[in-house]
């Protein structure tokens, strides 16, 4: 199936962040594996179990943190789970996203929503990546030509984000890392968009923490003052934000993939978000601008795009006649989830929609979260029906 193709009766997808190593070998399909992770304080899936009843959905493993979930449905007709792996570096929480200190990815698989999940070996380790040094963020996946390909954020020696690609025979992995990020790659949340023809897009870009301010000019800005909202020819800094309520905000960044798919066959542009009236989203619209978790799928003509708002915590989306845009805003698919951050992907399964997302059921701290999946309606006339991650609270 492929990533974001949602024909009515298609697929759609999901993104994810990982980390903590484990030597287990893979279970067989339908059975877990219990992979090691560092210790961390939280409650136990028993302690949550008297406060169950808010939540909408479960997590779909108790055994390690997971976030950020890029699904997809291969060949096999399996679910493939790509998410960051959570745990408790003991980092201080700031804006910048310092606490989310992910070392590894690790691959969740399951035969149907609601069956047994394998929680697979180690894909991947910082430790393996020769241009990384820290913090490998929400991933990735994508299939061509029996191979599979990881596309990940990480921050090299120098504290900048850039994004890499790693290859398997393995839907699962092991990966092996290229040796080099991806040449004019920059920022975090690498999603890679199959077309009809065959044609494969990563769509990337996350501000604050994801650094995408940084690169408004097209070269790195390393100034602490760099204002993470707004984008000018010349970046403004914190103090000028008031005095500019109409600036453009920043946008998420698209670029068609080489054949080889672990290169890009064109520089990125960005890909516009627009209102109503078919003007750019401002970056004071914290309800509806792009702030990361970029996603793209397909029904029929149309392409949709959903993202995360970030500090008003909302998954929305806009649709557009083209990979590349222009996307008209239409609305909310997740409600805020509990805990900060909201990460998503979309995808169809045995003829059924399903959204994929985060919260902070087990451990009640944002950085230490745990995938759910749902059932999502895309209603007759394309419209999305918004889930409420809480009803019962």
């Amino acid at each position: 199936m492929r990533k974001a193709s949602l024909i009515f009766g298609s697929a759609i997808i999901l993104a994810t962040h990982l980390a903590a190593c484990s030597g287990e070998k893979p279970a067989p399909a339908g059975q877990e594996t219990v992979t090691q992770t560092p210790p961390v304080e939280t409650e136990t899936a028993e302690d949550t179990t008297a406060s169950d009843s808010k939540y909408l959905e479960q997590p779909l493993v108790t055994e390690i943190f997971t976030a950020d979930p890029s699904v997809h449905v291969w060949d096999d007709e399996r679910i493939y789970v790509y998410p960051s792996h959570d745990y408790d570096a003991g980092i201080p929480e700031d804006d910048l996203g310092s606490q989310y200190a992910m070392r590894d990815y690790i691959v969740l698989s399951m035969d149907e929503v609601g069956g047994d999940v394998t929680i697979h070996d180690v894909g991947l380790d910082v430790d393996d990546v020769p241009w990384a040094a820290q913090q490998m963020w929400a991933p990735d996946a994508a299939h061509k030509d029996g191979k599979y390909y990881l596309y990940f954020p990480a921050k090299d020696e120098n504290g900048v984000f850039h994004i890499g690609a790693a290859v398997s025979d393995s839907p699962t992995g092991p990966f092996t890392a290229e040796p080099e990020a991806i040449e004019g790659s920059f920022s975090m949340d690498p999603s890679v968009f199959e077309d009809d023809d065959g044609e494969y897009y990563m769509y990337f870009g996350g501000i604050w923490g994801g650094q995408l301010q940084r690169w408004a000019t097209g070269e790195y800005n390393d100034d602490p003052n760099l204002n993470t909202d707004l984008v000018n020819d010349d970046p403004l800094t914190n103090e000028d934000e008031a005095d500019q309520p109409d600036d453009v905000a920043l946008m998420p960044k698209i670029a068609k993939m080489a054949d080889d798919m672990v290169s890009f066959a064109e520089a990125p542009k960005d890909v516009m978000i627009l209102d109503e009236n078919g003007d750019p989203i401002k970056a004071k619209d914290h309800d509806r601008r792009f702030f990361e978790a970029a996603w793209v799928n397909r029904i029929g003509d149309t392409y949709y795009l959903s993202y995360s708002t970030g500090d008003t915590h909302k998954i929305v989306y806009a649709t557009g006649d083209s990979p590349y845009g222009p996307f008209t805003y239409q609305g909310v698919v997740n409600q805020p989830v509990e805990g900060w951050t909201n990460h998503h992907s979309i995808f169809q399964h045995n003829g059924k929609w399903y959204l994929a997302y985060h919260d902070v059921q087990l451990s009640g701290k944002s950085h230490l979260r745990n995938v759910k999946i749902t059932e999502l309606t895309v209603n007759d006339d394309g419209t999305i029906e918004p889930v409420n991650p809480m009803p019962g609270q």
